[in-house]
Parts: C-alpha cells; structure tokens; sequence
C-alpha cells in the first residue's frame, strides 16, 4: 500500500489567481455564470494554469469544463447552484452512463482529457436535485415521480442494448429528450486529479465519478446526497486513487468502485486498480465500501483501512456485488482495522447473483479478501456469501476481528478453504486452518 500510496500526488499550479468575478460573475444567486466561469478557465488555462477563484456568494452556473492546470478554488461561504434545466448541460459529451459509454447530458463538472486539475476550497457545490428536478427521472414515486411522466427505464434498456450489439459509440447519442441522468464530477480520461475540502450536495446521480483517469486525491470532502443513485465516490476504470479523511451520507453506496458494465466493459477491458480508502467517515449508504456491480473489467488492490461506518441506514460495511452477465476478476483486497459503530444488513456481502444473477456465460472471480481488525456492531448477517459452485470464492481471511449483536452469523455458499482466526461472532470465535 505504501508503493501505491506514494505514486499518488497532488497537482500544483501556477501562482496565478482569476478571479471570476472580473469575468462577470454577479454572485447574486440569480444571475447565469455560466460564461464567466468558461471564461475564467479557459484564461487560466492559456495563460499556463492557475486558480480560477469563486468568492464568497451564490454562483448560478451551467456545466463548467474543467481545463488542464486549472484549479477551480471555491472559498468558504462561496456556493455554486447548478442550474436545473437540462439544456444548460448540452452539448452531449462523452461519458459513461453506469458503466456504458454514450454521449448525454454533460456531468455539472466536466474534464475530458486534461491533466493536474483540482477542485479546492470550504466552499459548497449544490447539485440542486430534488423531487422535482432531475431525481423523478429515476421512476420511482418516492422520488417525485407520478404515473404517466417519462423516466430513465426505456432508455437505460435501449442503452445497455446498444451496447451488446456493439452499436458505435458515436451513435448512442441520448441527452435531450432523453432522461438519463448525469453524474456531478466526472474527470474522463484525464490525470492528475484532486478534490480537495469542499462540500457536495444534491447530485443528479452518482456524486464522484472519475473515469479511466488516474493519480487521483479526493481528501476532506464532505458528499450528502439522499437522491436516487447518489453514490459518494465511484472510481471507474481508473488507477492510483486515494480517497481520504471525507465524510459520506448517501442515498446509494458512498463508494463503489467500478471498471464498466457487460459487453462494454470487456471492450474497454480497463480494470480499477490501486484504490487506497483512509480515514473516512460512513453514514447513511447501502454500503461503505462497495465493489461492483459494474466491474467487467475488473478490480485489483484495492487497501481500506481506518474508516469509520456509523447508521443503522448504512446496509453493509463491505459489499462486493456482481454476476455471470457481469464477469470480471475482484481480487487483492484488504479490508483492516475498520470500525462499524452499527450497520443494517450484512457485515460483510459477496453476492454473485446481484441483478441479472447466474445467467450469463462470463463467471467472475473472487479471491485474496483479507479482513483484520474489523469491529462490528448489529446487522441481519455477519457474513453473507453467495458464490458458485463452479467459481468459489477462494484465499478469504478474516483476522481478528469481533461482530456482536448480529442476527444471523454466517451464510456461505461456495467459499473454498476460508482461514479464520479469532474472528468472533457474537461471543462465538472460529479459528480454521487451510
């Protein structure tokens, strides 16, 4: 972990300050700062990099490219609202839509083949999504959405078809009159990447999303978002990742690492590698630290240490979600000295029939899951697998480690030669040889 750990550094920039405000930016909450903020960037990026500064105020804004050398600095008491009408995030740019490329709606902040980018600052980023806004395209009432109104479902279906019939990317053009909603920060094919210090809140969808980027620093962020999909941190695809010292309270997993879905996926074929996870703070979420389910690509050393997951809505300390549709080889992850002050459901989950289940012809791999040190209070099941018969999971270890008032202990299926010692569920220790 400390060879990963040091290959990670942060971008520098320039001692050049621009100021948005003398790009006419009004600050006022009404005024579109759209223009000031590319004008302000695309001047510090000509001029060889610098800050792009947001003063204290509300910024108004539509979808803001990020330009190599730039660092978008937002100081405390500084707000930026996104706009919530849709055509302020067109044109249609190349993204990823849960793990399919397309070209839709731009994520609010953007970066497409940039280097040393940054976003700093105590200042907030509201997504604005709401019950009316960008949310009811999930399909689902307790989003705001009502029968007859248009959701995500046929496109997300017309999508994942296009994929399996390898439909060019340049002709899965979706956004405008189409309801797929986009991510808030996607840095896309770039490197060099930090977040640093702000706070995030209302994401259409998933909050953090790099794609096939890498040398990444997301370090005392704050992500709140209670809307549909609003995973906290999702690397992509992408390699050299430290995620440190934020705090997550989300409506979905507050970090799921991916490397694409199905047959798009395996095209890309990009595995998420070298993911170091620190020192966090876990609230509400369907789990804390989350592999899949997109990963047809693969995921490999993964390191989450001294996190601390404390709700009874935080439905898992460790999931790892994927099928035989999915495919893709997990392994080399450590999981060691966490601390799950309560959680809802499972422990620990490793589930190859999430979704589409066992129908598909590309059987995924697990192996070399090394749990230590891990202290866990509630839950339904302290350990929960579901493998298959014909691709078990293998080399898991569990270390010292102690689970108390847990429903339900164990329920394996298919898991070959686990090693446990002094691992402890509700009083009952286990101790195994290989």
């Amino acid at each position: 972990m400390t060879a990963v750990k040091e290959q990670i550094q942060p971008p520098s920039f320039p001692n050049r300050t621009f100021n948005i405000k003398r790009y006419g930016a009004a600050g006022d909450g009404k005024a579109d700062s759209t223009a000031a903020f590319k004008k302000a960037i695309e001047a510090a990026n000509k001029a060889g990099g610098g800050r792009v500064v947001v003063p204290p105020g509300t910024y108004v804004t539509g979808a803001i490219y990020l330009k190599s050398n730039v660092n978008l600095h937002i100081m405390k008491k500084a707000t930026i609202k996104f706009s919530q009408n849709p055509d302020k995030y067109l044109p249609a740019v190349l993204t990823r839509w849960e793990g399919v490329e397309l070209y839709n709606y731009s994520p609010l902040i953007y970066a497409y083949n940039e280097k040393n980018i940054a976003i700093t600052g105590e200042g907030t980023l509201d997504g604005q999504g709401d019950n009316e806004h960008w949310w009811p395209w999930k399909g689902k009432k307790e989003f705001g959405w009502k029968e007859g109104e248009p959701n995500q479902q046929q496109d997300r279906d017309l999508l994942f078809k296009m994929a399996e019939e390898k439909v060019p990317v340049k002709e899965r053009v979706f956004a405008k009159g189409h309801y797929l909603r986009p991510s808030f920060i996607q840095p896309y094919h770039s490197k060099n990447i930090m977040i640093k210090g702000v706070t995030i809140l209302n994401s259409p969808m998933w909050q953090i999303n790099p794609v096939l980027s890498e040398n990444i620093l997301i370090d005392n962020v704050k992500i709140i978002g209670h809307g549909p999909n609003n995973d906290g941190v999702d690397p992509e695809s992408s390699k050299n990742v430290l995620i440190k010292d934020s705090y997550f309270d989300n409506g979905d997993d507050c970090i799921a690492i991916k490397s694409g879905r199905n047959a798009d996926g395996r095209r890309i074929n990009v595995p998420s590698e070298n993911i170091i996870i620190e020192g966090n703070e876990m609230k509400d979420g369907h789990g804390g630290v989350v592999i899949g389910s997109e990963i047809s690509g693969s995921v490999r050393n993964v390191f989450a240490q001294h996190n601390v997951m404390d709700s009874p809505n935080l439905d898992r300390a460790l999931r790892i979600k994927t099928n035989s549709v999915r495919g893709g080889t997990i392994e080399d992850i450590d999981f060691s000295n966490n601390t799950v002050k309560s959680v809802g459901s499972e422990v620990i989950q490793i589930d190859m029939y999430y979704e589409e289940g066992d129908t598909g012809n590309f059987t995924p791999v697990v192996r070399n899951i090394n749990i230590e040190n891990l202290q866990s209070n509630g839950g339904k099941y302290g350990l929960w697998i579901r493998a298959y018969e014909r691709s078990p999971v293998t080399n898991l270890t569990i270390r010292h480690s102690n689970f108390q008032y847990v429903a339900t202990p164990l329920l394996m299926e298919n898991v070959k030669n686990p090693v446990f010692e002094e691992f402890c569920i509700n009083g009952s220790c286990m101790n195994t040889n290989r």
